[in-house]
């Protein structure tokens, strides 16, 4: 029998009771509780004072050198001090609410004790102690595990149950890994991992146990993408478009701009996937202005040019309208005919696109999430281009694709993602990076000041709008909060009114209606209105190339990831733009964020400090993020191991006898348990 089948009860010393307590914490077999590893260990090796720093957790030996002193607070509160030598230096000990050690603190006694050292009052405050005389299992010289435990099961009743699993079932622990790759990387057994990953001896043994698991969890995870990968292309159902390169080269010359190094690349990575018979999956990441949508019409115009149709999804009317302006624009004497499809066209407007796309009269259609209504049929769709992606659901992406006969789909995302997530979360995608941005585009100034310097950011403002430019000023609230002490669009729209009586200060917010808002940034787009009073739902929004200031109200309340959206917002013209972080941040992580604002202008390393700042669960946001919960390994801090993982699973699914050859069954039978391996649509 499998260890995945025998129910954690029958572990010595698990009863009913707490058989139903590990049950909470999703443990319900044996190999449930043997894979629920310590976040840390409680290090009680034995050291010498003199090693030790200031206000530093250690473990020592001494001996007792005085009488004790007890001193009672009340009815249940005591502190108990007493003399002890320590490597012949005398220090206090210090306990609180252990009185009944008083009774056992015998001049002469060995004791040992863990707590916080206090150096300058030669002080140890002492956490857990016990006497090596009558210790019968003494922590001492040891790394004890520290497991997430609540409820009725503590730490030592989790420790004595996982040793009693280890000892009854610790050998039927069965290898997951190839025995080449176990060899290739020096590897511990899985078995041994396991055993030293409780219990590990010492540092060393336990990094090389967790190096082990680390591997394994990031190979199984790459696996099942890379052999969904390889399947879908060992498929080869998708469109081999018959793209010719001089067909693209003549479109290309005719744009009203150079293209950049970066994005010529990317353009020839497309191409090629294009060109392949298996469906593409493609991410294409750039900083916002780094000309993506340029890259997607190219690709389109491609898609076209071979008799097929296209159609480019984002989450809002307004950028659908302004994309559908812009390959109107780029397209203008190819003949090719653009559609807009949103929710607020007229009935009769609506029923004319519906018709065109399923006669094949428009070639790429623009909209929102209106494209993926029950009623809309295409002719021949053969390329899906999805914008700012995370902004929609995993199911209203697929119900996109599957509108044609597997179409190529690429996906673009403003929020540039660092190597390690992307090849995580999209690890069954290819990823294209635009990481330059078009010639003559002028750096971002970005300064971060306190709230007190509010009277020079509006004569900051006065001066730019007398230029002839307009200023965005972001707020992370709408109302006034009771909870939140913190600046909020309408009180700041009402003090931008008072303060420039001259001018048009717009007001825009998620509680306005569709057409409300429209409305609002129509007026700021023609420069009816001068200043825009707004929450962050201009984080994607439309181009407004005259606005050059941003100012950001308490920016400390904002991720670096948006705080670097939010400033995407202005350097679109051909005028210096500058954005202000308005912030008296009191956390070190609130500094630190605006430190890297001023410091560079980076999306890729904007993202690549959010990462680290904040981990790899709360960079996507949880709900849409996909992200594996990973047991051992971070993403953060085991680059290597993931990028080393996802090589060798690729270098493996790709063989020919991965599905054949026996020394590869155990994968099989992991893979053969996933979902994407049972018919479902990977998206």
């Amino acid at each position: 029998m499998k260890l995945e089948q025998i129910a954690v009860k029958q572990i010595k010393g698990v009863s009913a009771l707490k058989e139903g307590e590990l049950h909470a914490f999703g443990v319900r077999t044996v190999a449930d509780l043997l894979a629920y590893f310590p976040f840390r260990y409680e290090d009680y090796r034995l050291r010498e004072l003199s090693e030790v720093k200031n206000g530093e957790k250690a473990t020592v030996l001494g001996v007792v050198r005085g009488a004790p002193l007890l001193q009672r607070y009340g009815r249940s509160k005591s502190r108990l001090t007493c003399k002890v030598e320590v490597g012949g230096m005398l220090i206090t000990a210090v306990w609180f609410n252990r009185h009944f050690l008083q009774e056992q603190l015998k001049p002469a006694r060995e004791i040992m004790l863990t707590g916080k050292w206090e150096q300058h009052r030669l002080q140890i405050t002492v956490s857990e102690s016990e006497f090596p005389d009558s210790a019968k299992n003494s922590k001492s010289g040891s790394l004890q595990p520290v497991y997430s435990v609540g409820g009725n099961i503590t730490q030592q009743w989790m420790r004595k149950t996982i040793a009693a699993a280890l000892e009854q079932y610790g050998p039927m622990v069965e290898e997951v890994l190839p025995y080449e790759l176990v060899e290739e990387h020096k590897l511990m057994s899985r078995a041994e991992a396991f055993r030293l990953l409780h219990m590990p001896g010492d540092f060393r043994k336990g990094q090389e146990a967790r190096r082990r698991m680390v591997y394994e969890e990031l190979f199984l995870f790459q696996l099942k993408l890379q052999a969904y990968r390889s399947m879908n292309r060992r498929r080869n159902d998708g469109i081999a478009f018959r793209i010719d390169s001089e067909t693209i080269r003549s479109f290309a010359s005719t744009l009203p701009f150079e293209l950049t190094d970066a994005q010529k690349k990317v353009i020839n990575e497309i191409l090629v996937d294009m060109r392949r018979g298996y469906s593409m999956n493609r991410l294409l990441q750039g900083d916002v202005g780094s000309g993506k949508t340029v890259v997607a019409a190219i690709a389109l115009y491609g898609a076209v040019k071979t008799g097929h149709q296209g159609a480019l999804m984002v989450p809002t009317e307004i950028l659908a309208e302004q994309h559908a302006k812009s390959l109107q624009r780029l397209y203008d004497g190819t003949g090719l005919q653009v559609g807009l499809l949103t929710g607020s066209l007229t009935e009769r407007k609506r029923r004319d696109v519906l018709a065109g796309l399923q006669m094949g009269l428009i070639d790429v259609v623009v909209g929102t999430h209106a494209l993926i209504q029950d009623d809309v049929f295409f002719h021949n769709l053969g390329l899906v281009v999805t914008d700012e992606q995370h902004r929609f659901g995993v199911n209203q992406r697929s119900v996109l694709r599957r509108k044609g006969l597997n179409p190529d789909v690429l996906t673009m995302t403003a929020t540039p993602i660092p190597r390690t997530l992307a090849i995580t979360a999209f690890g069954d995608m290819d990823v294209s990076s635009i990481r330059e941005m078009p010639k003559g585009r002028k750096p971002i100034k970005t300064y971060w000041v306190k709230h007190d310097a509010m009277d020079r950011v509006l004569g900051f403002i006065r001066k730019e709008v007398a230029a002839g430019r307009q200023a965005y000023v972001i707020c992370p609230l709408i109302e006034e909060s009771d909870k939140l002490d913190v600046q909020n669009a309408i009180d700041q729209y009402v003090q931008l009114q008072q303060a420039f009586p001259d001018l048009k200060v717009g007001l825009l917010h998620g509680r306005l209606t569709a057409a409300e808002k429209d409305a609002v940034m129509s007026e700021f787009s023609s420069n009816e209105s001068q200043v825009l009073v707004a929450t962050t739902v201009v984080e994607v929004g439309v181009d407004v190339p005259n606005a050059t200031l941003m100012i950001i109200m308490d920016a400390e309340r904002f991720g670096l990831s948006q705080l670097h959206q939010l400033r995407g917002r202005v350097g679109r013209g051909e005028h210096q733009s500058h954005c202000i972080l308005m912030a008296d941040p009191k956390s070190e992580n609130g500094r630190e964020r605006m430190k890297v604002m001023t410091e560079t202008n980076d999306g890729f390393e904007v993202a690549r400090r959010d990462l680290e700042l904040r981990g790899p669960g709360d960079f996507f946001g949880t709900k849409q993020s996909g992200l594996p919960e990973f047991r051992v390994a971070d993403m953060v801090a085991d680059y290597e191991v993931l990028e080393l993982a996802r090589e060798d699973a690729g270098r493996l699914t790709e063989r020919d006898d991965f599905w054949t050859n026996e020394s590869f069954a155990r994968l099989w039978a992991i893979l053969r348990e996933d979902p994407l391996f049972k018919g479902e649509q990977l998206d």
